[in-house]
Formats: C-alpha cells, sequence, structure tokens
C-alpha cells in the first residue's frame, strides 16, 4: 500500500490572510493533524491545550494542541493542531480531512470529496415530536 502526500496551506484563523504551505503525509488512521511548533509558532498560533498521547511502543507523550486554519484549493476548514516537535511526523489527519470536506480513498490513495448532508429543520422536529 502506498502513502499520500499532499501540500496543503497552514494558517492562523485570526489571519487567514498568512499562510505556509506544508508537504503533510495522508493518515486518516489519525485523529489529529501534527505540524511542527516552529510554522505555527511563525503564523502566531498558540498552544490551548495539552494532550496526551500513546506511542505504538506504549510510551506516553505529551503534546500542545491549539487551533489552525487549512487551506487545499478552494476548500477552508479549521481544525485542532498538534505541535510537532523533533522527530514528530508532518501529518493530515481525520479531523482536519472532514474540515476540509475530503476523505481519502483507502484502495485508490486518493481524496475523495466528502457527501455534504443537511437535515431540514422540519426533519429534526418530527424527530423530537417523536421522541
Amino acid at each position: 500500500m502506498g502513502l499520500t502526500v499532499l501540500e496543503i496551506e497552514v494558517g492562523n484563523p485570526a489571519n487567514p490572510e498568512v499562510t505556509e504551505k506544508i508537504e503533510f503525509l495522508i493518515d486518516s488512521g489519525a485523529i489529529y493533524s501534527v505540524v511542527p511548533t516552529p510554522v505555527l509558532a511563525k503564523l502566531g498560533i498558540k498552544p490551548l491545550a495539552q494532550q496526551e498521547f500513546r506511542l505504538a511502543d506504549g510510551t506516553k507523550i505529551v503534546r500542545q494542541k491549539g487551533v489552525a486554519l487549512f487551506k487545499y484549493g478552494d476548500r477552508v476548514g479549521g481544525a485542532d493542531v498538534i505541535f510537532g516537535e523533533a522527530g514528530d511526523s508532518t501529518l493530515l489527519g481525520a479531523f482536519t480531512l472532514e474540515a476540509l470536506g475530503l476523505s481519502l480513498d483507502p484502495l485508490r490513495r486518493e481524496l475523495k470529496p466528502l457527501p455534504m448532508i443537511l437535515a431540514p429543520f422540519n426533519s429534526a422536529s418530527k424527530i423530537r415530536a417523536s421522541i
């Protein structure tokens, strides 16, 4: 199975005109995207929290987490981002893919548009009324 690599722009939601192009490994099995800390710092993105992760060997690590803007072509979305440290891979995770309205076709290793569905207000009212 091949790897899917993609160049995507990352920016600060508070200043969306300024972005950095980054080459990401697409990992639909990862929840969060990981961007090197120096890139996020340059964009003025600040950590909001810490998150604990477990590595494949069982080791626990802690990383800073914030929010970033992601742009791919005409698609724009905001998602949580992990502040990558030395040795961390630059990954594009599932939350970011969904924020961009994309999914990864696991057989072709290509990005596909997600079907965007909104339930009409009337349907939600009928569901609540029947409960």
